[in-house]
């Protein structure tokens, strides 16, 4: 054990019967929120790598001198743009589903016809 580390012992032992009496619930409202949130902040992402990608270019033309460098940055940018549009994509999905589970858990259950 490293110095300055210690064990701490809570005094609320947690019982078995008690988790099971106990089911977890999820409050699907705020998990939507949640994902809502990430996906927003994805976006974000995506377009401000996507902005500085394109200053990137415009760089490497201005300053032919340091081009190769501007162009590194630029695909660097660019994948960052990609990977940050993908996170928010699924975001979106986690979203979905969060509020498709609201939905179900709250008795709007789809009826589908055909």
């Amino acid at each position: 054990m490293a110095e300055g580390h210690r064990h701490h012992h809570h005094h609320r032992h947690h019982n078995k019967v008690d988790a099971i009496m106990e089911p977890h619930v999820v409050d699907y409202k705020k998990e939507e929120k949640h994902h809502k949130h990430l996906e927003h902040l994805g976006e974000l992402g995506a377009a401000a790598a996507g902005a500085y990608a394109l200053h990137e270019k415009h760089m490497a033309k201005k300053d032919p001198e340091h081009a190769h460098q501007h162009k590194i940055k630029e695909e660097i940018a660019a994948a960052a743009a990609v990977g940050a549009a993908g996170f928010a994509f699924h975001e979106k999905h986690e979203k979905k589903e969060a509020k498709k589970k609201y939905k179900e858990s709250h008795g709007k259950k789809h009826h589908h016809l055909f």
